[in-house]
């Protein structure tokens, strides 16, 4: 056999073997997991970076490489970032296949709701992130959640929910009053306890919910109300007022004027004794806690000083004297 022949096998045994080797390596990172699968909800949690989410395919069994998965992610759209969220894929997916499901947007979204906003808030929120027009949002505010006079407000709960982008907007207030009948069930059998209706306990966790200054605050301000409450007296608290006023341009919890204290609504609690007539935020657990387990206390006034820490007086001209010294 001479040179060239000698060199031809070689050149076609290395071929072999790195075509070999291509196939191996093709088959060990990027090839499917599993011959058949069915489809799976994967989730990319809040705040996962890239390299976490890659570790978590894998880790669950998706790919079965995760640096293969950041290849195919880079060579399909470079400089794509994973949004968080729920995606449908399967085991039974190549990689390529699996880095096109997940660089397009997640069929679930994330939804973070925070305590203390009221429905048309929270309405805007799930427009945003759910992909609503203006009228299905309009909706939700004035047909999907005014079936029941106790669910008009209050029983959206504050929380952070993967809600599919399809859910009707019935569904989503559904799934928030049930959100809200979860959390509160370690606490009926305390209201029942103490005759309080669960109304009353969620209306006045809706007024210390944006009172407070923080949830510290809100046992002490529990116990001030209800000694207001107990007493006959006018509660005088700004939220309500700003509930009924709603949004004239400044926001919806704009500071309170001479002139909105003149409105008539029975949601101005400078005139009129007792709550309002419905909740006036969507309040968390702190608040409708407080409500339940308030601080005892003899204090019948507060306030708030720059700092945002809280003061209480006994009498009236015991607040003039605080406001004197927290507040010029």
């Amino acid at each position: 056999m001479g040179d060239k022949d000698t060199l031809k096998n070689i050149l076609i045994a290395g071929s072999i073997i790195i075509l070999i080797s291509a196939g191996l390596f093709y088959f060990g990172y990027f090839n499917a997991p599993k011959n058949t699968a069915a489809l799976e909800r994967f989730i990319v949690p809040l705040g996962f970076n890239d390299t976490q989410s890659e570790e978590k395919l894998q880790k669950e069994g998706f790919v079965k490489s995760a640096w293969a998965f950041n290849f195919a992610l880079n060579l399909k759209k470079f400089g794509t970032k994973i949004d968080p969220g729920a995606y449908k894929i399967s085991k039974s997916m190549n990689v390529w296949r699996v880095a096109e499901i997940i660089s397009s947007d997640p069929y679930m979204k994330w939804v973070v709701i925070p305590e203390g906003l009221r429905k048309e808030e929270i309405a805007n929120i799930l427009a945003i992130n759910l992909g609503w027009s203006d009228e299905v949002k309009k909706n939700w505010i004035e047909k999907n959640t005014t079936g029941d006079l106790d669910f008009i407000e209050g029983v959206y709960f504050p929380d952070t929910y993967l809600i599919p982008k399809d859910e009707s907007p019935e569904d989503v207030a559904k799934r928030l009053r049930l959100k809200f009948e979860e959390k509160f069930i370690p606490y009926s059998k305390e209201a029942i306890k103490q005759n309080i209706k669960w109304t009353t306990v969620v209306k006045m966790a809706s007024i210390i919910q944006r009172e407070a200054g923080s949830k510290d605050d809100m046992p002490l301000i529990s116990g001030i109300l209800w000694n207001r409450l107990n007493k006959k007296m006018r509660l005088d608290v700004d939220c309500s007022l700003q509930y009924a006023r709603g949004d004239k341009g400044n926001g919806w919890w704009a500071p309170i004027s001479l002139e909105d204290k003149k409105i008539e609504s029975p949601f101005n609690l400078y005139v009129n004794k007792g709550l309002p007539p419905n909740p006036i935020s969507n309040p968390g657990l702190d608040a409708l806690k407080s409500v339940l387990y308030p601080e005892k206390t003899s204090c019948l006034f507060y306030l708030h000083d720059n700092s945002k820490a809280i003061h209480c007086a006994k009498t009236y001209e015991e607040h003039l004297q605080n406001i004197d010294k927290y507040l010029k």
